[in-house]
């Protein structure tokens, strides 16, 4: 009977805390991306109003066509929808994504009110490129090729986060497939604006 209890494998401890070291990678992987493209739209709209100050503007090398343009949102009034360039948000905000990130991926365990700041955090998050993608494609017109990359990194980032912080078992089963769906919709709402005028 003790060499039986002492060959069996102890039970794994409840209350034993969960490794988010996969969703740490993640957020570094999407929140590095998301803040790339934000540096990289800060310091176009910097450079085209300097150009337009000085007398010097010159088309930014995203504005691939009438429809694909970069310079026409950056100069939009929904670009500064607070106040100031939308990009400086997205630059803070990637940049505490992707510390937190880099926490996770070394092991660390949040405490639940971090995670309530992040679940927070992208709330607003994908809810603010919601409206930028209905202001981008039905208001302004115009489509800017970074902020579609941070539309692209925010929605995953949203499921994932949104899933982890639930606990919802099905957001985790199907986090690749509802992101996936997500995304191919708002192509085909993009497509279904614009069709083949976008490269015209």
């Amino acid at each position: 009977m003790t060499a039986v209890a002492a060959d069996t494998p102890p039970a794994p401890l409840e209350d034993e805390p969960r490794s988010d070291r996969g969703l740490g990678a993640f957020l570094i992987v999407t929140s590095a991306i998301a803040l790339w493209a934000s540096l990289t739209l800060t310091y176009d709209k910097i450079a085209l109003l300097k150009g337009q100050i000085e007398g010097t503007a010159e088309p930014l090398g995203c504005d691939l066509s009438a429809f694909v343009s970069c310079s026409s949102v950056v100069t939009s009034d929904q670009s500064e929808a607070f106040g100031f360039p939308n990009t400086f948000i997205g630059v803070v905000a990637f940049s505490v994504v992707l510390t937190l990130g880099v926490v996770l991926a070394t092991g660390v365990s949040l405490p639940r009110w971090m995670w309530g700041g992040l679940q927070a955090g992208v709330i607003f998050g994908i809810g603010f490129v919601t409206w930028l993608q209905y202001q981008a494609i039905f208001e302004i017109g115009k489509l800017c090729p970074w902020c579609m990359v941070v539309w692209a990194m925010m929605i995953p980032m949203f499921v994932v986060v949104t899933a982890r912080f639930t606990g919802s078992r099905f957001l985790r089963n199907w986090t690749v497939l509802i992101s996936a769906l997500w995304i191919i919709a708002v192509v085909a709402t993009i497509w279904f604006q614009f069709g083949e005028s976008l490269w015209a």
